[in-house]
């Protein structure tokens, strides 16, 4: 029996990434003499991503501020040219589900989406998934996004169910976490990379979510 009546998801970082997206970064940065352990750049990638707040319609501009305060923290100086390569080479990568998703098929409560995201998001859901998300809500249409406390004040009107009643889970402590339980909702940090090892909100793969949901 299942201790939720509802389950919300975020989505880029927890269903959905860009899986050539660091590889490709960094094979830019090895032709330019610049050579980078993974490890180090998925760290610094997702801690400045915890702190830039990103639109919800991406352009050339926001990627050259992203990628310029990106490539400081690795040491790099932030020129025009290579600013230029990184934006052909890695902006708009193809989206791919994360291989632990296939559990969602045995969630058998209903489930839900909600991100800071533009209207093309359900076209990308119902690419990758069965159309078994009861709701999908997006910043760019409920005029307010992630951190705010009111976006998910109105995503709890939009579904209502009770926070206390709702497992959320997101890969962001600022954007995710913080604001849901805030709120009362009963929320998970997907962190599979081990970024953020001392949060007791964190779990390491979305195949432990079954053990939170039925008792």
């Amino acid at each position: 029996m299942s201790k939720y009546e509802y389950i919300l998801f975020d989505v880029a970082g927890t269903l959905l990434h860009k899986p050539t997206f660091y590889s490709t970064f960094l094979k830019v940065l090895e032709k330019e003499g610049y050579f980078i352990e993974s490890i180090e750049f998925k760290r610094k990638h997702k801690l400045l991503s915890e702190v830039i707040h990103f639109p919800d319609r991406t352009n050339r501009k926001f990627y050259d501020y992203f990628n310029t305060e990106l490539l400081y923290l690795l040491g790099v100086i932030p020129t025009h040219d290579l600013l230029k390569k990184l934006f052909e080479r890695c902006s708009y990568l193809p989206w791919e589900k994360f291989s632990d998703t296939d559990i969602l098929q045995k969630i058998e409560i209903p489930k839900g989406i909600i991100s800071n995201f533009n209207n093309t998001l359900k076209e990308k859901i119902d690419h990758f998934f069965d159309p078994f998300f009861r709701d999908i809500l997006v910043s760019e249409e409920l005029g307010v996004a992630k951190p705010s406390v009111d976006f998910y004040q109105k995503t709890l009107e939009h579904i209502n169910v009770d926070a206390n009643k709702i497992l959320y889970i997101g890969d962001s402590i600022k954007l995710d976490i913080e604001p849901s339980i805030k709120l009362g909702m009963n929320s998970l940090l997907i962190d599979r990379d081990c970024i953020f090892p001392s949060s007791t909100y964190r779990i390491d793969s979305l195949n432990e979510v079954l053990n939170y949901i039925y008792e």
